[in-house]
């Protein structure tokens, strides 16, 4: 059975990623997010023994994260993932970060990462048998709708004029 959307990973706000303003970071996002992939790579079969035996790794390509509430210290995270595509060296996704008490979308998320050899730093195809685990999560995720900020760009819908 695949879990649709993949709901695993728990966190806590902690004392450490608060602000000034007396809320998480802008920057501790990323961090918890990445503590989010990384129990999604574990899931897909991307884990330490897997990287260890084949001299692989992941690189992010690139990263955008939305804010949608403030969380605060303590409050509990609840963090869903959904991969929205993939190819032999590619993994597209997105998490979706939830006060884990109140139930309200806190920020997401979405990811491009690529698989790399580790000897030559370069990008590498993924084994079989993630890529077949891979596409069999992708059809289960498929079904489900995408999130509105998936493929989101960032700018102005019509920039403020200066002068007259």
């Amino acid at each position: 059975m695949i879990e649709a959307p993949l709901d695993k990973y728990r966190d806590l706000v902690r004392p450490e990623w608060i602000d000034h303003n007396r809320h998480m970071n802008v920057g501790y996002y990323l961090v918890v997010f990445d503590f989010a992939t990384d129990e999604f790579f574990r899931w897909i079969g991307l884990d330490d023994a897997h990287r260890r035996q084949h001299h692989v790794t992941t690189f992010c390509l690139e990263a955008h994260v939305t804010y949608h509430q403030e969380v605060r210290e303590g409050d509990p995270l609840r963090f869903t993932t959904l991969l929205l595509g993939h190819d032999v060296k590619r993994l597209h996704y997105i998490h979706q970060m939830y006060h884990a008490k109140e139930g309200y979308l806190a920020a997401t998320n979405e990811l491009m990462s690529l698989h790399v050899s580790q000897a030559t730093r370069r990008s590498a195809s993924m084994a079989a048998e993630i890529l077949e685990r891979l596409a069999r999560i992708q059809d289960a995720h498929d079904a489900l709708p995408r999130p509105p900020q998936v493929g989101r760009t960032i700018g102005l819908a019509r920039p403020a004029r200066q002068g007259g």
